[in-house]
C-alpha cells in the first residue's frame, strides 16, 4: 500500500515522514525528486533556462531557486509553465522510486509530496494523509525557515491548494499544531491502522 502524505508549505510533512521512518516505514520525497531533475545536465534545467533566462541560473550553472521562486509566485502563468516542465518528469521518477521501495516488502510506503493533489500524483497512491496546521502557522514557519518576508510567505501559501479543499480530499488527517506528543500518538495510531489495512475505512 502506498500512502500519499501532503499538506501546505511548512505543515511538517518531513517531520511526519521521519516519525513513520522511525517505525520502519520507507518514504520518497517529491521535493527531493524535484531537486534531482534540475541538477546540472538534466533536461529540465536546460528547459527552465531557455524559458526563464539566465537570471535563474547561478554562475556555476545551478538553478537559482530564490530567483525562480520570486518569478513564479508573482505570476501564475509563469508558475504554470514551470509546472509543465517539471511535473511530468517528477512523476516519472517518483514512479521508479516507489517501485523500488515496494520491492523491499515493507508493510506500506510513503510518498511525501506538497503537490500530491495539484500535480496528479494522488493517482499513484492508495490513501491520502493530509498534515494540517492553521495558515497563520504556515506563514510564520515559512518566513522563518525560508528567510522571506511575510508578504512572500503569504503569496506562497495562497498559491497552493486552499486548506479546506485539501482537507476535503483527505482519507486521513494529522493535526500537527498540537505538539510533539500529540503528533507521535497520531503517527503511532495510523501506523497500526496502515499495517492492519482491514481496519481502514475505504478511500472515497
Amino acid at each position: 500500500m502506498i500512502i500519499g502524505v501532503t499538506g501546505g508549505i511548512a505543515s511538517g510533512k518531513s517531520t511526519v515522514a521521519r516519525a513513520f521512518a522511525a517505525l520502519g516505514i520507507p518514504w520518497v520525497d517529491a521535493d527531493d525528486v524535484a531537486r534531482e531533475i534540475v541538477e546540472p545536465g538534466e533536461p529540465a534545467l536546460a528547459e527552465i533556462a531557455d524559458h526563464f533566462g539566465a537570471a535563474v541560473i547561478t554562475p556555476d550553472g545551478r538553478l537559482d531557486r530564490r530567483a525562480l521562486r520570486e518569478i513564479v509566485f508573482a505570476d501564475e502563468a509563469q508558475r504554470r509553465r514551470l509546472e509543465a516542465i517539471t511535473h511530468p518528469r517528477v512523476r516519472e521518477r517518483l514512479t521508479a522510486h516507489l517501485a523500488r521501495l515496494e520491492a523491499q516488502s515493507a508493510p506500506y510506503v510513503l510518498l511525501v509530496s506538497p503537490l500530491l493533489f495539484e500535480s496528479g500524483q494522488a493517482a499513484l497512491v492508495d490513501r491520502c494523509l493530509v498534515i494540517d496546521v492553521p495558515e497563520s502557522v504556515q506563514i510564520a514557519r515559512t518566513a522563518a525557515r525560508d528567510d522571506v518576508d511575510e508578504a512572500q510567505a503569504r503569496a506562497i501559501v495562497a498559491a497552493q491548494m486552499p486548506r479546506p479543499a485539501r482537507l476535503a480530499r483527505a482519507d486521513d488527517v494529522i493535526d500537527n499544531a498540537a505538539g510533539e506528543d500529540a503528533l507521535a500518538r497520531q503517527v503511532a495510531e495510523l501506523d497500526r491502522r496502515y499495517r492492519d489495512a482491514t481496519d481502514l475505512p475505504p478511500a472515497p
